[in-house]
């Protein structure tokens, strides 16, 4: 009869089992925690999204000067339906003009009209080619081609589509560094890393605790982020739940190593502090978040394309906006895995527990 104290230990005795629970009940343990992972992403899209909501064309202001053809001049524009035109005295519309007012001051002129704007705002430059345009055709000027207009509103062209991704990104990247990295840094501050020096596990094995429960939070993290974008904005998920997943679950596993790193020395909150903002502001401003990082000169961009953040933004836009596959999407996950596998290898290696 085979010895039942012979076999191997079972799930409940392994301590990588319990260590995922204990970093999981320090997580829901800190109202902050809650806050900045599920709240704080769904305030940012439902703001800016409201912000940058579709809406229609804005009305340009616009001042006509009163004299002799003030109202010729007022009748051609008020057929365009983009301009807001009223009658002013020259000095009132000098004034509204200077503080920002009007767009655009129109003085009649015997031979036609003078604009008055200023260059430098692009809203005064827009309305003096609205303003003349519609002064020309009321003139009885005619286009030499036909032209005719599409409008176009799809899902997927917005300004919240393509914030939602970037949000998520930021959100994986912000949350892994931080729980993982003030984690660790709390408890070689509290001595509490020097005592479980003597208990049976490694240090891989401690590391690897954190980024498990990480992966474990990616579920309600990711999943309510996106549920709040798609039924309240429509933000659109065109390829398959399980690569979107799978792109979130690699960058939780990049961004957590990355955390495991950062904090893999540093003595004190403040010092962790300081690496972990030098490592992401970079991030945070090249990486996409907000708007895209195809702004930033040609220079640039192989750097930008290194960082984990730009490669998990631009996998997240393909998958969601364009309906892209794992084969799209190859590059951005291996970089994302590269940095993972970096930033483990090295962190354990000079991993300290005091």
């Amino acid at each position: 009869m085979p010895d039942p104290t012979s076999a191997g230990p079972s799930w409940r005795d392994r301590p990588l089992i319990h260590l995922t629970v204990a970093r999981l009940r320090e997580w829901y343990r800190e109202p902050e925690a809650l806050f900045w992972t599920f709240i704080f992403p769904v305030l940012m899209a439902a703001g800016l999204g409201l912000a940058f909501r579709s809406k229609p064309p804005e009305v340009v202001k616009i001042g006509v000067v009163e004299n002799a053809r003030a109202e010729a001049i007022v009748t051609g524009l008020a057929r365009d339906k983009q301009l807001d035109v009223r009658v002013v005295e020259d000095s009132t519309g000098a004034r509204q003009l200077r503080i920002g007012k009007l767009a655009l001051l129109v003085v009649p002129t015997d031979s036609g009209a003078e604009y008055h704007y200023d260059p430098t705002r692009p809203e005064g430059a827009s309305a003096r080619r609205i303003v003349d345009d519609a002064l020309q055709r009321a003139a009885g000027r005619t286009n030499p081609v036909a032209v005719h207009d599409r409008l176009v509103s799809e899902h997927g062209a917005r300004y919240i589509d393509f914030l939602v991704p970037g949000l998520l990104g930021m959100s994986l990247m912000a949350n892994g560094l931080w729980s993982i990295g003030f984690g660790l840094v709390d408890q070689r501050r509290k001595k509490l890393l020097k005592r479980l020096v003597a208990t049976p596990m490694s240090r891989a094995q401690y590391l690897a605790s954190f980024v498990l429960a990480r992966l474990t939070l990616l579920i309600f993290e990711a999943g309510f982020l996106l549920s709040f974008g798609r039924f309240v904005f429509g933000v659109p998920i065109r390829s398959s739940l399980l690569v979107v997943g799978l792109v979130c679950l690699i960058s939780t596993l990049g961004f957590g190593a990355l955390g495991l790193l950062v904090a893999a020395r540093p003595k004190t909150v403040e010092g962790a502090s300081g690496l972990m903002n030098l490592t992401m502001m970079p991030m945070w401003v090249f990486s996409g978040v907000f708007f895209s990082s195809s702004n930033f000169p040609d220079v640039m961009q192989p750097f930008i394309k290194a960082l984990p953040l730009t490669a998990v933004n631009d996998a997240l836009r393909a998958t969601m906006l364009e309906g892209a596959g794992l084969t799209q999407i190859a590059p951005e996950l291996a970089v994302v895995t590269t940095w993972m596998v970096i930033c483990f290898v090295v962190a354990v290696r000079i991993f300290r527990w005091q």
